[in-house]
């Protein structure tokens, strides 16, 4: 049995029960070569999914309803290796999904896994609708339609179903997206000013604050909700923890002030394509109520005439524009995947003489 499909298999199954694919892949051992194809095999089945499901059904010729989901896991897996990767051979993705199939003790459907799996071509498909061509939900497709139009929204999906290319920030030395570096400097930081870095691991943005304020003097504090998040932030900034939605504890206000708020991560589906399957609509009216609470307890904290910038990895109208309406915004950037470089972003600056208080 391969280990890359075995390391696949299993991160499969996690992501299923709830965990992130590129923190689980972070903690698997083993050669570079077998990690590197368990993650184009794992990320891949994720972005691919709801096509992958569609052909699951078009070669077993019935739907499929009822599947266990380690069977259904298997197939995906089998289907993405014979039509999406090359360089696999064809009876290695059929019997290793098989293997598999029979190592989580499902062996009565090791049959129905190999009949389908030998039936996969790699001929066009005519897919039964927009979303499944796609490969994305279809509530998200029609609200990106409705915010953007057609062809922006099918250029995010299209995006999306890519490999995003890895980026350094050639200040920092972190790897880190195109869109996720243009954020920082939004805040124009000047020598001798005081940072405020909210929501700050795993601190590449805090790196770059940093990158900048040790070229001009100033001093930087980064905040998190959780000790065991904040390792990754620098040491030179003064790390604390504390929760950004309860009222900030701190005696001084900032020049600068941050808040890079936690989102549903909808500009980021290339890199985290679970997102896609995972995420609800009702959810996005969960992160607006945390993202207003962290603006709101982060604005007593700026000096007059200071510099806010909200910034969200969403795409989502409700955790954007909605979240930032009543302020005294002066500019928003908004980056689009297929559009613009990298992940998708939105930023807000916020400015103004009365926000303290």
């Amino acid at each position: 049995m391969s280990p890359a499909r075995e390391i696949a298999f299993r991160v499969l199954q996690r992501v299923h029960g709830g965990g992130y694919a590129t923190d689980l892949l972070r903690r698997e051992s083993g050669e570079p070569r077998d990690l590197a194809l368990a993650e184009s095999i794992i990320l891949g089945c994720l972005r691919h999914q709801s096509q992958l499901d569609y052909l699951i059904e078009f070669f077993s010729g019935r739907k499929q309803p009822k599947l266990d989901d380690v069977v259904r896991i298997a197939l995906r897996m089998g289907i993405f290796q014979l039509r999406y990767l090359d360089r696999i051979p064809p009876h290695a993705a059929v019997t290793e999904s098989v293997e598999l199939v029979k190592q989580a003790h499902k062996r009565s459907a090791a049959g129905f896994v190999n009949a389908v799996l030998r039936k996969v071509n790699r001929k066009p498909v005519a897919w039964p609708d927009k979303a499944t061509e796609l490969s994305l939900p279809a509530w998200m497709l029609e609200r990106w339609q409705r915010l953007y139009g057609e062809q922006a929204a099918a250029a995010i999906a299209h995006a999306a179903l890519e490999q995003p290319e890895a980026a350094i920030n050639p200040d920092t030395g972190r790897q880190q997206d195109p869109g996720a570096q243009s954020i920082v400097p939004l805040l124009e930081i000047h020598p001798g000013m005081t940072v405020l870095d909210l929501c700050a691991a795993p601190g590449n943005k805090t790196a770059q604050i940093l990158g900048l304020v040790n070229k001009v003097g100033g001093r930087v504090i980064a905040a998190d909700k959780y000790f065991k998040r904040l390792t990754d932030v620098p040491a030179e900034a003064q790390r604390v923890v504390l929760d950004a939605a309860t009222i900030l504890p701190f005696s001084v206000k900032f020049d600068r002030i941050l808040v890079d708020a936690p989102c549903s991560g909808t500009g980021t589906l290339a890199r985290n394509p679970e997102i896609k399957w995972r995420l609800r609509p009702d959810d996005l009216s969960r992160f607006a109520a945390l993202q207003r609470k962290i603006l709101e307890n982060a604005l007593p904290s700026l000096k007059p005439g200071g510099r806010l910038v909200y910034a969200t990895c969403s795409l989502e109208r409700e955790e954007n524009e909605d979240i930032v309406k009543g302020l005294p915004v002066t500019a928003t950037h908004l980056r689009l995947p297929g559009r613009d470089p990298g992940d998708g972003f939105f930023a807000a600056v916020i400015i103004e003489d009365s926000v303290h208080g």
